[in-house]
């Protein structure tokens, strides 16, 4: 089994140690796992507003790059579900082999590899951020407005960290506001939903939130910044990895 590490472009930019805390997990947990240098952006922020020509011609590139793999893994889950939901309708006379094979890497090592121990502490209070694409895309957590049962894969593998304490906010997934082009075109609405989802979080007493999507935690994180408040943001990986 090899599987490729997709790493989208904004966590290439802007939070690189996202990224290598995903390679170290994976290679931590016994993967055969490579990185293409030749990927780019997936083509979500093109689709989200529109252009879905130039997505299109993304996404052909994605499949080029990450053919033949056993897996793609990728810790967006935003970015995961575009590819999955998004490329059959992009590109329609092809068939998308990237499309059957992606997988967010809380998902992938939950649903795939199913450790049952990890050799990691942490000993701290943090508080989950379930991202809207995690949750009702991708299935990493039970919707709260479905009558189901409880379930959540984040907090399974944190169940496997040794010292950690976790909790979630009241109205555990709800949107956090950032929502890709929405925090554009509604900044107003977008910077009041994501101080109602910090204060939330704030007021578990935990002092992270912890989350599989680096989009919510960086609008979540300019909050924190902006108001002063105490507590502080990570990756899910940065944690299962050791790597804080």
């Amino acid at each position: 089994m090899q599987v490729a590490l997709f790493i989208p472009c904004y966590v290439n930019a802007v939070f690189p140690e996202v990224g290598m805390a995903s390679l170290h997990l994976l290679q931590q947990l016994g993967v055969d796992v490579v990185y293409p240098e030749r990927q780019t952006c997936c083509g979500q922020p093109m689709g989200n507003a529109g252009f879905e020509d130039e997505a299109a011609g993304l996404a052909r590139h994605f499949e080029d790059v990450f053919a033949g793999y056993d897996y793609v893994v990728g810790p967006s889950a935003s970015c995961v579900s575009f590819v999955r939901d998004h490329y059959g309708r992009l590109l329609p006379d092809h068939q998308c082999h990237s499309q059957q094979h992606v997988y967010e890497i809380c998902e992938f090592v939950h649903d795939v590899i199913r450790p049952t121990s990890l050799n990691v502490s942490f000993p701290h209070r943090v508080s989950l951020q379930n991202s809207c694409h995690g949750v009702r895309l991708l299935g990493l957590s039970s919707p709260s407005e479905r009558n189901v049962p409880y379930a959540n894969k984040l907090r399974d593998l944190l169940g496997l960290v040794r010292d950690i304490e976790v909790v979630e906010p009241e109205r555990r997934d709800e949107c956090c506001g950032f929502g890709g082009m929405f925090a554009v075109e509604e900044h107003a609405v977008s910077g009041q939903m994501g101080r109602d989802k910090v204060m939330r979080h704030v007021a578990t007493g935990a002092e992270y939130i912890v989350g599989a999507d680096c989009s919510c935690l960086m609008h979540q994180n300019g909050i924190i910044a902006r108001e002063g408040l105490n507590i502080k943001t990570l990756h899910i990986a940065q944690i299962l990895s050791g790597n804080v």
